[in-house]
């Protein structure tokens, strides 16, 4: 029987640095960072996204997980966001979220969860919709309570620049020493 590798998703609202903490734990780490999915999917979009976009989303996030599995250096592998996401959007935009993605969260669950906390400044993106402090506050707190449903093991982080990755990677030993002794 195979060994699934640790994974740690990292999650949050947009602008929260998430791809860049991400790449910077895997190469600290010396293992793979698992990219948003998403990003290569709506670049090219032309229009508003459905339903069924986020369904495609989900499916291609399970898909680039399951693919870079095998690089996971000493099990462990980092992951820019998670198909949670897909339900945040869903809720938010939809109203609902499709039965096959929420049957799947609980089977499907991270080891470990890095929150990023909104202290960062607002970067604008093509594929970022929600500048308003007081969405980003929404959504922040649309996170904090899927993944207490989740009853995810989970830790916010805080700062900028080198401090936010000190404070991700501290949280990360920390973890990691109290699971594997």
């Amino acid at each position: 029987m195979e060994n699934k590798p640790i994974k740690i998703a990292i999650v949050g609202p947009e602008s929260t640095g998430k791809s860049i903490i991400s790449e910077q734990l895997a190469r600290f780490y010396g293992t793979v960072s698992v990219p948003e999915y998403s990003r290569e999917y709506c670049r090219n979009l032309n229009r508003a996204y459905t339903l069924q976009d986020e369904l495609n989303i989900y499916y291609g996030q399970l898909a680039l997980e399951r693919s870079l599995e095998p690089f996971a250096v000493n099990g462990l592998m980092f992951c820019d966001t998670t198909f949670l996401t897909v339900k945040v959007w869903c809720d938010y935009l939809f109203g609902n979220t499709p039965e096959e993605v929420l049957s799947r969260l609980k089977s499907h669950a991270y080891d470990y969860y890095l929150l990023m906390n909104i202290d960062l400044p607002w970067e604008d993106d093509p594929l970022r919709d929600f500048p308003e402090p007081e969405q980003r506050t929404y959504f922040l707190d649309v996170w904090k309570q899927e993944l207490t449903a989740l009853q995810a093991d989970y830790q916010i982080i805080s700062g900028v620049g080198e401090e936010r990755f000190t404070h991700a990677r501290q949280a990360v030993d920390l973890w990691l020493g109290n699971h594997n002794s």
